[in-house]
């Protein structure tokens, strides 16, 4: 359990919402004049509701302000603020979410109101914390017992390991450092997979997938010793594509990869009938995050099944 007061635990969280505001304003700034980042933009709006108000907001609502309440704090007085100020906070950050895609293309004046709303959202924000910071929890550090206290700080604990796991804490911090390192963040989720779930779930794949370099060299395939649609063994590895299709599909392959390459291709699709099913074999542009071109991904799969659906089978049926 964490030696921390549950008052030290949650003025410590408002510090890591004051440093994700600090980047929401920095970006504020820039609208509408100014090119801002989108990403970090984004990345912030997600942290302040996700952590802000989905965990630091829910610790309050669920736990510390019942248990006020029913140390004799007045629901009608403070705690009814604070409660009326977070719905707020959330209304803004979600219309926030909604646009933040599209405001880069905005008109001027849909920017305005995006930055206003931002501003609002900083303002309402600052006030609240320093509110709880210095009224409230004040208020409550005076009614609650030894256990409540400690009945608190577990309860907070739970909520962060049920939502993000044992290692929470560490989690935050690192949500929090990316919001603020902005476009040098990562902006995939690789990184929170191991070789062998990455693996895993390849091999999980209900298709087959197979990757040919930037050289045209044939780099990978999924689904290894598995029954395909097409063998594919360990042999084609390092072979050129040309040398993995029939003589008469090379120049289509071929025109294929220079269409990929030259960027007048976006991707090409085909199907066959093949053992008694329809076979849907679809080729796709690898780029990497700064456009480079990377390869080709190919993928097949057994559609016939597909083709026969019918009505609707939803996930409780």
């Amino acid at each position: 359990m964490s030696d921390k007061q549950w008052d030290d635990i949650l003025v410590s969280e408002h510090e890591m919402i004051e440093r994700a505001m600090d980047v929401l304003k920095k970006e504020l700034k820039k609208v509408p004049k100014k090119p801002f980042n989108g990403f970090q933009l984004k990345r912030t709006l997600d942290f302040l509701m996700e952590f802000g108000d989905k965990i630091h907001n829910k610790k309050e609502e669920d736990f510390l302000f019942p248990l006020m309440i029913k140390r004799g704090i007045p629901e009608n007085g403070p705690i009814r603020v604070m409660l009326a100020e977070h719905e707020a906070e959330r209304a803004l950050l979600q219309k926030m979410t909604e646009e933040v895609d599209q405001i880069g293309s905005a008109l001027p004046e849909d920017k305005n109101s995006f930055k206003q709303k931002g501003l609002d959202y900083l303002s309402i924000r600052a006030e609240h914390i320093w509110k709880e910071n210095d009224v409230l929890y004040k208020m409550g550090a005076k009614v609650l017992s030894d256990d409540d206290r400690a009945g608190l700080v577990t309860a907070f604990e739970k909520l962060n390991q049920e939502h993000y796991g044992s290692d929470a804490n560490e989690k935050f911090l690192k949500m929090l450092v990316e919001v603020e390192d902005g476009g040098e963040a990562r902006k995939s989720l690789v990184h929170n997979l191991t070789y062998e779930q990455i693996h895993a779930i390849m091999e999980s794949l209900p298709f087959e997938v197979t990757f040919v370099d930037a050289d045209d060299v044939v780099a990978y395939f999924n689904r290894l010793d598995k029954e395909k649609v097409f063998v594919r063994t360990r042999s084609v590895i390092g072979r050129k594509v040309e040398k993995c299709h029939p003589a008469k599909s090379v120049h289509m392959v071929e025109e294929i990869v220079k269409g990929f390459k030259d960027g007048t291709m976006k991707n090409a699709d085909f199907w066959i009938d093949y053992k008694d099913d329809k076979i849907l074999i679809r080729y796709f542009p690898v780029h990497s995050e700064k456009g480079e071109y990377m390869g080709v991904l190919e993928v097949t799969q057994e559609v016939a099944w597909i083709q026969k659906l019918e009505g609707q089978k939803r996930l409780l049926d």
